[in-house]
């Protein structure tokens, strides 16, 4: 059964539940860092169990934020280049942050980002990552607590659901969500 968020959950609370589940409730919310940033359109799941996920082989210097509590950013790496934001749900799980929709910030994000169309500006989580000027030093940060500002969804929109991209294990599991009818999604639902 699909619900609306209640405005007064606390935002803890929110994160202390299956990755899955918290992937899916994520579309529709807003989240800026200081100031930066739209509507989330795009997520995906990872659990510990899940041999995609960063949190599979154990804990990590590199993947320590995902064993720690709920509500807190897991940055990492990605190929060596693109810093990626996560948000941890019950340890060792996250949510990959995928797309944005960009509502605040717009030119700030153009500069950071060196292009003009909005529909690429925060369209994967490489380029988000660059557009709300994420790097490591947020690793581990509260969600609660600035830079980072969320807002949960009033109201229930409608979704898309399919496997993950951009990995090569566990990729039949259809851990991916997106916002239907979505033009700044990173890549098109099937």
């Amino acid at each position: 059964m699909r619900t609306a968020f209640d405005s007064t959950l606390d935002l803890t609370a929110f994160f202390d539940r299956d990755a899955v589940t918290v992937a899916q409730e994520l579309i529709g919310a807003t989240l800026t860092v200081e100031g930066v940033g739209g509507l989330i359109v795009e997520t995906e799941a990872y659990r510990p169990e899940d041999p995609a996920s960063h949190s599979f082989r154990g804990e990590s210097a590199r993947n320590r934020a995902m064993f720690g509590p709920p509500a807190h950013a897991y940055v990492y790496r990605s190929y060596g280049i693109h810093w990626c934001l996560n948000f941890v749900c019950r340890p060792g799980s996250a949510v990959l942050i995928r797309a944005l929709e960009p509502v605040t910030g717009i030119d700030t994000m153009r500069a950071r980002r060196r292009l003009e169309n909005p529909v690429l500006l925060c369209a994967g989580p490489g380029r988000l990552a660059q557009a709300l000027g994420i790097s490591l030093a947020e690793d581990g940060a509260s969600l609660l607590e600035p830079p980072f500002s969320l807002t949960l969804r009033h109201s229930v929109p409608d979704t898309l659901c399919g496997p993950r991209i951009g990995i090569t294990k566990a990729i039949e599991l259809p851990w991916r969500f997106g916002l239907k009818g979505s033009a700044y999604l990173s890549k098109r639902f099937r």
